[in-house]
């Protein structure tokens, strides 16, 4: 979809550099769904929550090596 947006100079630069996007179009759709992507995580961490009582790394080694 064409649509025509007057984006900030510098933060377009920005975010070409931060995204080593070659094309102007690039840096904003990698901005875009990276925004998507981060609000969709924050959703879902939202919906469940925080668990208590997870295994450690050295807890999970052990049991996968019991196993």
């Amino acid at each position: 979809m064409k649509t025509t947006v007057d984006i900030p100079e510098e933060a377009l630069e920005e975010a070409m550099r931060l995204t080593g996007a070659k094309t102007k179009r690039e840096a904003v759709v990698i901005a875009i769904e990276e925004y998507n992507r981060r609000r969709r995580l924050a959703r879902l961490a939202g919906e469940l929550g925080s668990f208590q009582g997870f295994l450690t790394r050295e807890e999970l080694e052990r049991l996968r090596s019991e196993g």
